[in-house]
Protein backbone atom coordinates (compact mmCIF):
# COMPACT_ATOMS: atom_id res chain seq x y z
CA UNK A 1 0.00 0.00 0.00
CA UNK A 2 1.09 3.65 -0.53
CA UNK A 3 -0.47 6.38 1.49
CA UNK A 4 -0.59 9.95 1.60
CA UNK A 5 2.11 12.31 2.92
CA UNK A 6 0.25 13.32 6.09
CA UNK A 7 -0.03 9.65 7.20
CA UNK A 8 3.36 8.47 6.18
CA UNK A 9 4.61 10.82 9.12
CA UNK A 10 2.13 10.37 11.49
CA UNK A 11 3.48 6.41 10.99
CA UNK A 12 6.80 7.08 11.13
CA UNK A 13 6.43 9.56 14.37
CA UNK A 14 5.02 6.36 16.23
CA UNK A 15 0.80 6.40 15.42
CA UNK A 16 -0.62 3.47 15.47
CA UNK A 17 -3.43 3.35 12.66
CA UNK A 18 -3.55 3.98 8.95
CA UNK A 19 -7.07 5.47 8.30
CA UNK A 20 -9.07 4.88 4.82
CA UNK A 21 -8.82 8.24 3.93
CA UNK A 22 -4.97 8.27 3.64
CA UNK A 23 -4.81 5.16 1.29
CA UNK A 24 -3.99 5.86 -2.50
CA UNK A 25 -2.64 2.97 -3.69
CA UNK A 26 -3.57 -0.62 -3.15
CA UNK A 27 -3.91 -4.00 -5.10
CA UNK A 28 -6.96 -4.06 -6.72
CA UNK A 29 -7.98 -7.61 -5.45
CA UNK A 30 -9.68 -6.65 -2.45
CA UNK A 31 -7.83 -7.94 0.99
CA UNK A 32 -9.93 -9.36 3.67
CA UNK A 33 -9.81 -8.89 7.32
CA UNK A 34 -6.04 -10.31 9.05
CA UNK A 35 -4.54 -9.55 5.61
CA UNK A 36 -0.78 -8.25 5.99
CA UNK A 37 -0.51 -4.78 4.73
CA UNK A 38 2.91 -3.43 3.83
CA UNK A 39 3.32 0.28 3.58
CA UNK A 40 5.70 2.01 1.43
CA UNK A 41 6.84 5.75 1.45
CA UNK A 42 6.91 8.24 -1.56
CA UNK A 43 10.50 6.52 -2.75
CA UNK A 44 8.97 3.18 -2.47
CA UNK A 45 10.62 2.11 0.81
CA UNK A 46 9.55 -0.22 3.61
CA UNK A 47 7.80 2.34 6.02
CA UNK A 48 5.37 -0.02 8.25
CA UNK A 49 3.50 -3.53 8.16
CA UNK A 50 0.11 -4.04 10.10
CA UNK A 51 -2.96 -5.85 10.24
CA UNK A 52 -5.58 -4.70 7.02
CA UNK A 53 -9.25 -4.43 8.06
CA UNK A 54 -11.22 -3.87 4.84
CA UNK A 55 -14.72 -3.50 7.54
CA UNK A 56 -12.89 -0.82 9.69
CA UNK A 57 -12.16 3.37 8.91
CA UNK A 58 -8.78 2.35 10.55
CA UNK A 59 -7.87 0.22 7.53
CA UNK A 60 -4.49 -0.71 8.99
CA UNK A 61 -3.10 -1.52 12.41
CA UNK A 62 0.28 -0.82 12.31
CA UNK A 63 2.32 -4.01 13.97
CA UNK A 64 6.22 -3.37 13.15
CA UNK A 65 7.54 0.33 11.88
CA UNK A 66 11.19 1.35 10.14
CA UNK A 67 12.51 -1.96 9.24
CA UNK A 68 10.39 -5.40 7.62
CA UNK A 69 9.84 -8.29 10.19
CA UNK A 70 8.45 -11.36 10.15
CA UNK A 71 4.64 -11.69 11.69
CA UNK A 72 4.87 -14.94 13.23
CA UNK A 73 4.13 -16.87 16.90
CA UNK A 74 8.02 -15.61 17.65
CA UNK A 75 7.37 -12.21 16.71
CA UNK A 76 4.50 -11.98 18.81
CA UNK A 77 5.93 -13.58 21.82
CA UNK A 78 8.57 -11.62 22.02
CA UNK A 79 6.00 -8.36 22.02
CA UNK A 80 4.00 -10.12 24.82
CA UNK A 81 6.99 -10.95 26.76
CA UNK A 82 7.62 -6.76 26.78
CA UNK A 83 4.48 -6.01 27.99
CA UNK A 84 4.57 -8.89 30.58
CA UNK A 85 7.90 -7.84 31.76
CA UNK A 86 6.59 -3.99 32.08
CA UNK A 87 4.01 -5.22 34.56
CA UNK A 88 6.10 -8.11 36.06
CA UNK A 89 6.73 -5.92 39.76
CA UNK A 90 2.45 -6.27 40.11
CA UNK A 91 1.99 -9.83 41.72
CA UNK A 92 4.57 -8.83 44.44
CA UNK A 93 2.40 -6.08 45.22
CA UNK A 94 -0.68 -8.06 45.85
CA UNK A 95 -2.10 -7.74 42.54
CA UNK A 96 -2.83 -10.97 40.33
CA UNK A 97 -5.46 -8.93 38.36
CA UNK A 98 -3.91 -6.01 35.81
CA UNK A 99 -3.97 -5.28 32.19
CA UNK A 100 -1.43 -7.56 30.45
CA UNK A 101 -1.16 -5.99 27.28
CA UNK A 102 -2.99 -2.56 26.27
CA UNK A 103 -3.50 -2.55 22.79
CA UNK A 104 -1.99 0.29 21.02
CA UNK A 105 0.53 1.18 23.82
CA UNK A 106 1.71 -1.88 24.15
CA UNK A 107 2.34 -2.52 20.39
CA UNK A 108 -0.76 -4.58 19.16
CA UNK A 109 -3.61 -2.46 18.15
CA UNK A 110 -6.91 -3.70 18.61
CA UNK A 111 -6.12 -6.13 20.95
CA UNK A 112 -6.42 -5.94 25.10
CA UNK A 113 -5.46 -9.07 27.19
CA UNK A 114 -6.69 -8.90 30.82
CA UNK A 115 -5.76 -11.44 33.63
CA UNK A 116 -7.20 -12.61 36.06
CA UNK A 117 -4.82 -14.52 38.07
CA UNK A 118 -4.93 -18.03 36.11
CA UNK A 119 -7.39 -16.79 33.75
CA UNK A 120 -6.53 -14.44 30.76
CA UNK A 121 -9.52 -12.96 28.86
CA UNK A 122 -8.76 -11.55 25.10
CA UNK A 123 -10.88 -8.84 24.05
CA UNK A 124 -10.48 -7.39 20.32
CA UNK A 125 -11.62 -4.60 18.77
CA UNK A 126 -10.62 -5.30 14.72
CA UNK A 127 -12.03 -8.30 12.90
CA UNK A 128 -8.11 -8.49 11.76
CA UNK A 129 -7.09 -10.38 14.55
CA UNK A 130 -9.38 -13.44 14.12
CA UNK A 131 -7.29 -15.35 11.64
CA UNK A 132 -4.30 -14.40 14.22
CA UNK A 133 -6.06 -15.75 17.30
CA UNK A 134 -4.08 -19.44 16.94
CA UNK A 135 -0.69 -18.07 16.51
CA UNK A 136 -1.51 -15.05 19.68
CA UNK A 137 -2.72 -17.97 21.62
CA UNK A 138 0.48 -20.30 20.80
CA UNK A 139 2.64 -16.88 21.86
CA UNK A 140 0.54 -16.46 24.84
CA UNK A 141 1.25 -19.56 26.29
CA UNK A 142 4.65 -19.42 25.66
CA UNK A 143 4.64 -16.49 28.14
CA UNK A 144 1.98 -16.76 30.81
CA UNK A 145 0.60 -20.28 30.58
CA UNK A 146 -2.81 -20.05 31.75
CA UNK A 147 -5.94 -22.70 33.09
CA UNK A 148 -8.06 -20.80 30.57
CA UNK A 149 -7.99 -17.85 28.07
CA UNK A 150 -11.52 -16.22 27.28
CA UNK A 151 -12.89 -14.37 24.19
CA UNK A 152 -14.29 -11.06 24.47
CA UNK A 153 -15.97 -9.35 21.49
CA UNK A 154 -16.54 -5.82 20.78
CA UNK A 155 -20.16 -5.01 20.13
CA UNK A 156 -19.40 -3.86 16.67
CA UNK A 157 -17.69 -7.31 16.03
CA UNK A 158 -20.38 -9.48 17.34
CA UNK A 159 -22.61 -7.44 14.80
CA UNK A 160 -20.27 -8.86 11.89
CA UNK A 161 -20.83 -12.83 12.19
CA UNK A 162 -20.11 -13.53 8.76
CA UNK A 163 -15.89 -12.84 9.42
CA UNK A 164 -15.70 -14.65 12.59
CA UNK A 165 -15.94 -17.93 11.83
CA UNK A 166 -18.33 -19.32 14.55
CA UNK A 167 -16.43 -17.46 17.57
CA UNK A 168 -18.76 -15.94 19.96
CA UNK A 169 -18.38 -13.61 22.79
CA UNK A 170 -17.87 -15.00 25.83
CA UNK A 171 -16.44 -18.12 24.52
CA UNK A 172 -13.57 -20.34 26.25
CA UNK A 173 -10.38 -20.66 23.31
CA UNK A 174 -8.11 -22.51 25.49
CA UNK A 175 -8.09 -24.34 28.90
CA UNK A 176 -10.85 -25.17 30.97
CA UNK A 177 -12.92 -22.28 32.82
CA UNK A 178 -15.24 -23.95 35.56
CA UNK A 179 -16.77 -20.57 36.36
CA UNK A 180 -17.66 -17.41 34.83
CA UNK A 181 -16.92 -15.83 38.45
CA UNK A 182 -13.47 -15.50 38.51
CA UNK A 183 -11.42 -14.68 41.92
CA UNK A 184 -8.17 -12.44 41.56
CA UNK A 185 -6.65 -9.69 44.12
CA UNK A 186 -5.50 -5.93 43.77
CA UNK A 187 -3.60 -4.96 46.46
CA UNK A 188 -4.29 -7.83 48.50
CA UNK A 189 -7.75 -7.73 48.37
CA UNK A 190 -10.46 -10.06 46.60
CA UNK A 191 -12.18 -9.67 44.00
CA UNK A 192 -14.44 -11.43 41.86
CA UNK A 193 -15.83 -10.77 38.09
CA UNK A 194 -17.68 -12.19 35.15
CA UNK A 195 -15.13 -12.82 32.65
CA UNK A 196 -18.01 -13.66 30.55
CA UNK A 197 -20.14 -11.26 30.57
CA UNK A 198 -19.09 -8.46 32.62
CA UNK A 199 -18.32 -4.93 31.45
CA UNK A 200 -15.37 -4.73 28.96
CA UNK A 201 -13.60 -8.13 30.06
CA UNK A 202 -15.55 -8.36 33.65
CA UNK A 203 -13.72 -5.33 35.68
CA UNK A 204 -12.06 -2.03 35.49
CA UNK A 205 -8.30 -2.31 36.10
CA UNK A 206 -7.18 1.11 35.21
CA UNK A 207 -8.88 2.68 38.83
CA UNK A 208 -6.33 0.24 40.80
CA UNK A 209 -3.76 2.93 41.94
CA UNK A 210 -6.89 5.73 42.19
CA UNK A 211 -8.81 3.44 44.41
CA UNK A 212 -5.65 2.38 46.65
CA UNK A 213 -5.43 6.45 47.31
CA UNK A 214 -9.63 6.27 48.03
CA UNK A 215 -8.45 3.67 50.63
CA UNK A 216 -5.70 6.09 52.20
CA UNK A 217 -8.61 8.84 52.81
CA UNK A 218 -11.55 7.14 53.84
CA UNK A 219 -10.73 6.46 57.52
CA UNK A 220 -13.92 7.66 59.51
CA UNK A 221 -15.69 9.16 56.90
CA UNK A 222 -19.39 8.08 55.35
CA UNK A 223 -18.38 7.43 51.78
CA UNK A 224 -20.52 7.23 48.44
CA UNK A 225 -19.72 5.79 45.35
CA UNK A 226 -21.39 6.92 42.57
CA UNK A 227 -21.49 4.54 39.13
CA UNK A 228 -20.14 1.84 41.68
CA UNK A 229 -20.24 -0.79 39.04
CA UNK A 230 -19.11 -3.90 41.24
CA UNK A 231 -17.78 -1.49 43.97
CA UNK A 232 -14.18 -1.09 43.54
CA UNK A 233 -13.63 2.29 45.13
CA UNK A 234 -16.89 1.08 47.63
CA UNK A 235 -14.53 -1.98 49.00
CA UNK A 236 -10.70 0.06 49.21
CA UNK A 237 -12.68 2.70 51.14
CA UNK A 238 -14.30 0.12 54.03
CA UNK A 239 -10.71 -1.00 53.92
CA UNK A 240 -9.28 2.11 54.31
CA UNK A 241 -11.28 2.99 57.42
CA UNK A 242 -14.48 4.32 56.19
CA UNK A 243 -17.71 3.50 58.89
CA UNK A 244 -20.54 3.68 56.22
CA UNK A 245 -20.56 2.88 52.59
CA UNK A 246 -23.37 3.80 49.60
CA UNK A 247 -23.09 1.76 46.39
CA UNK A 248 -25.04 3.16 43.63
CA UNK A 249 -25.41 2.22 40.63
CA UNK A 250 -28.11 1.63 37.51
CA UNK A 251 -26.88 -2.13 37.37
CA UNK A 252 -28.81 -4.56 40.33
CA UNK A 253 -26.28 -7.50 39.10
CA UNK A 254 -23.41 -5.09 38.64
CA UNK A 255 -24.45 -3.82 42.55
CA UNK A 256 -24.92 -7.93 43.70
CA UNK A 257 -21.36 -8.55 42.44
CA UNK A 258 -20.59 -5.54 44.77
CA UNK A 259 -22.12 -7.28 47.75
CA UNK A 260 -20.16 -10.35 47.09
CA UNK A 261 -17.03 -8.36 46.65
CA UNK A 262 -17.34 -7.21 50.50
CA UNK A 263 -18.13 -10.65 51.78
CA UNK A 264 -15.23 -11.83 49.74
CA UNK A 265 -13.21 -9.73 52.52
CA UNK A 266 -15.45 -9.50 55.57
CA UNK A 267 -12.08 -11.37 57.55
CA UNK A 268 -10.13 -7.60 57.54
CA UNK A 269 -11.29 -6.17 60.33
CA UNK A 270 -11.59 -3.02 58.39
CA UNK A 271 -14.19 -4.43 55.81
CA UNK A 272 -15.97 -6.18 58.88
CA UNK A 273 -16.68 -3.33 60.84
CA UNK A 274 -18.18 -1.37 57.90
CA UNK A 275 -21.73 -0.85 56.89
CA UNK A 276 -21.85 -1.54 52.91
CA UNK A 277 -25.78 -1.02 51.39
CA UNK A 278 -26.43 -0.47 47.73
CA UNK A 279 -28.75 1.56 46.10
CA UNK A 280 -29.74 0.73 42.05
CA UNK A 281 -30.89 3.68 40.42
CA UNK A 282 -30.32 6.40 37.79
CA UNK A 283 -26.84 8.82 39.31
CA UNK A 284 -28.29 12.06 38.63
CA UNK A 285 -31.75 10.87 40.13
CA UNK A 286 -30.37 9.38 43.01
CA UNK A 287 -27.91 11.93 43.69
CA UNK A 288 -31.05 14.49 43.59
CA UNK A 289 -33.02 12.73 45.85
CA UNK A 290 -30.24 12.19 48.09
CA UNK A 291 -30.00 15.85 48.64
CA UNK A 292 -33.72 16.09 49.34
CA UNK A 293 -33.50 13.75 51.98
CA UNK A 294 -30.65 15.82 53.77
CA UNK A 295 -28.22 12.54 53.71
CA UNK A 296 -24.64 13.88 53.37
CA UNK A 297 -21.22 12.29 53.00
CA UNK A 298 -17.84 12.79 53.81
CA UNK A 299 -16.23 11.46 50.94
CA UNK A 300 -17.60 10.74 47.66
CA UNK A 301 -16.45 9.07 44.36
CA UNK A 302 -18.05 9.66 40.76
CA UNK A 303 -16.56 7.46 38.03
CA UNK A 304 -19.01 7.45 35.95
CA UNK A 305 -18.61 5.54 32.28
CA UNK A 306 -17.40 7.10 29.06
CA UNK A 307 -19.49 9.80 28.35
CA UNK A 308 -18.03 10.82 24.53
CA UNK A 309 -17.26 8.34 22.60
CA UNK A 310 -17.79 9.82 19.61
CA UNK A 311 -16.05 13.34 19.10
CA UNK A 312 -19.90 14.84 18.42
CA UNK A 313 -20.44 13.83 21.99
CA UNK A 314 -17.57 15.43 23.75
CA UNK A 315 -19.91 19.16 24.82
CA UNK A 316 -22.77 16.93 26.22
CA UNK A 317 -19.93 14.82 28.01
CA UNK A 318 -18.74 17.91 29.32
CA UNK A 319 -22.25 19.31 30.44
CA UNK A 320 -22.88 15.81 32.43
CA UNK A 321 -19.28 16.54 34.02
CA UNK A 322 -20.85 19.90 35.21
CA UNK A 323 -24.18 18.92 36.47
CA UNK A 324 -22.84 15.73 38.29
CA UNK A 325 -20.43 17.77 40.05
CA UNK A 326 -23.25 20.02 41.07
CA UNK A 327 -25.20 17.38 42.51
CA UNK A 328 -22.11 15.36 44.19
CA UNK A 329 -21.47 18.81 45.89
CA UNK A 330 -25.11 18.69 46.90
CA UNK A 331 -24.49 15.65 48.99
CA UNK A 332 -20.99 16.50 50.40
CA UNK A 333 -19.87 17.61 53.93
CA UNK A 334 -18.34 20.34 54.72
CA UNK A 335 -14.78 20.08 54.16
CA UNK A 336 -15.12 16.91 52.57
CA UNK A 337 -13.24 15.17 49.94
CA UNK A 338 -14.61 14.71 46.17
CA UNK A 339 -12.88 12.62 43.53
CA UNK A 340 -14.06 12.81 40.11
CA UNK A 341 -12.74 10.22 37.34
CA UNK A 342 -13.10 10.78 33.32
CA UNK A 343 -12.47 7.83 31.13
CA UNK A 344 -13.40 9.55 28.28
CA UNK A 345 -10.79 9.63 25.73
CA UNK A 346 -12.30 12.56 23.53
CA UNK A 347 -12.30 14.89 26.53
CA UNK A 348 -9.29 16.01 27.06
CA UNK A 349 -7.80 16.04 30.72
CA UNK A 350 -7.60 20.23 30.54
CA UNK A 351 -10.84 20.40 28.91
CA UNK A 352 -12.44 18.08 31.94
CA UNK A 353 -10.64 20.03 34.91
CA UNK A 354 -11.99 23.09 33.25
CA UNK A 355 -15.51 22.09 33.46
CA UNK A 356 -15.46 20.16 37.10
CA UNK A 357 -13.54 23.28 38.94
CA UNK A 358 -15.33 26.24 37.62
CA UNK A 359 -18.76 23.86 37.87
CA UNK A 360 -17.54 24.27 41.99
CA UNK A 361 -17.36 27.47 42.10
CA UNK A 362 -20.69 27.81 40.52
CA UNK A 363 -22.30 26.03 43.17
CA UNK A 364 -20.59 27.44 46.15
CA UNK A 365 -18.09 25.02 47.00
CA UNK A 366 -14.56 25.81 45.22
CA UNK A 367 -12.30 22.76 44.90
CA UNK A 368 -8.92 22.66 46.49
CA UNK A 369 -7.45 20.05 44.39
CA UNK A 370 -4.64 18.01 45.93
CA UNK A 371 -3.99 15.12 43.41
CA UNK A 372 -4.61 14.84 39.70
CA UNK A 373 -3.94 11.38 38.29
CA UNK A 374 -3.71 9.41 35.13
CA UNK A 375 -2.66 5.90 33.94
CA UNK A 376 -1.18 3.49 36.03
CA UNK A 377 1.64 0.89 34.79
CA UNK A 378 -0.63 -1.46 33.18
CA UNK A 379 -2.44 1.20 31.37
CA UNK A 380 0.67 3.13 29.58
CA UNK A 381 0.17 5.36 26.89
CA UNK A 382 1.62 5.02 23.66
CA UNK A 383 0.39 7.80 21.43
CA UNK A 384 -1.98 11.06 22.00
CA UNK A 385 -5.37 9.13 21.29
CA UNK A 386 -4.15 6.41 24.09
CA UNK A 387 -4.17 9.18 27.25
CA UNK A 388 -8.05 8.91 28.21
CA UNK A 389 -8.01 8.65 32.28
CA UNK A 390 -8.01 11.24 34.04
CA UNK A 391 -9.08 11.91 38.00
CA UNK A 392 -9.11 14.57 40.33
CA UNK A 393 -8.78 14.92 44.29
CA UNK A 394 -10.09 17.43 46.32
CA UNK A 395 -10.74 18.66 49.44
CA UNK A 396 -14.00 21.64 49.56
CA UNK A 397 -15.12 23.80 51.66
Amino acid sequence: MRVRPAAQRALRQGHPWLFEQAVIQQPDTPGNPGDLAVIFDDQRRFLAIGLYDPTSLIRVRILQRGAPATINQTWFAAQLAAAAARRAALPGQGTTGYRLLHGENDGLPGLVIDRYDAVLVLKIYTLAWIPHLTTVLAALAEVIPAQAVVLRLSRDLQRQPVWLHGLADGMTLAGDLPDAAVRFHENGLCFEADVLRGQKTGFFFDQRENRARVATLAADRRTLNVFAYTGGFSLYAASGGAPEVLSLDLSAPALAAAVRNFELNRHLPAVAAATHTVLAADAFDALAALRERGQRFDLVIVDPPALAKQESEVNGALRAYRRLTHLALGVLEPAGTLVMASCSSRVSAADFYATVEPAAVEAGRPLQPFAHSGHAVDHPIGFAEGAYLKCLFATVR
